[in-house]
């Protein structure tokens, strides 16, 4: 995507399914939410995530797209309960029903661009599969996505 389209923003975070969006919170909060992450983490029973093949958004985001997997559902919905219950952050409801994927091209893959990029990935093929067993806070640094703390599952 960054060689034929000039896509770079998907790469300024590492590869990973977004469980919560993204939200503002002062500072002071971190340890506190590094603390409830821990916690609830530690409760988590590792499980399968299946990649297969490529999807999108029109008309401009293309992504990986993530098998259906309770699990992976379950796990989403149980964290936003057990973080909106904790009051302590300023968390929204999504309107969206969550929708797990792999972005590969967002904001900067433009509308001009998007049909080209989607007809290279429409009919390519990708398979992978990995164990999931921890969960991980990003923080935006004005420029990039960096993993501040990863917080491992307790059962295998």
């Amino acid at each position: 995507m960054k060689e034929h389209h000039s896509c770079e923003v998907a790469l300024r975070s590492p590869a990973h399914i977004t469980l919560m969006p993204p939200f503002w919170m002062e500072p002071g909060l971190e340890d506190e939410l590094l603390n409830s992450l821990s916690g609830f983490s530690a409760k988590q029973q590792s499980f399968e995530v299946r990649l297969h093949n490529f999807s999108q958004f029109k008309p401009r985001v293309i992504f990986v797209d993530v098998v259906s997997n309770k699990q992976l559902n379950d796990l989403q919905s149980a964290l936003f309960t057990y973080l909106l219950s904790e009051g302590r952050y300023p968390l929204k409801k999504e309107d969206r029903s969550f929708h797990p994927h792999v972005t590969i091209a967002t904001r900067d893959l433009y509308k001009k661009s998007f049909y080209e990029a989607w007809d290279h990935f429409k009919d390519k093929k990708y398979d992978a599969e990995w164990t999931v067993k921890s969960i991980s806070l990003l923080r935006h640094n004005k420029k990039n996505w960096d993993v501040i703390a990863t917080s491992q599952f307790q059962y295998d």
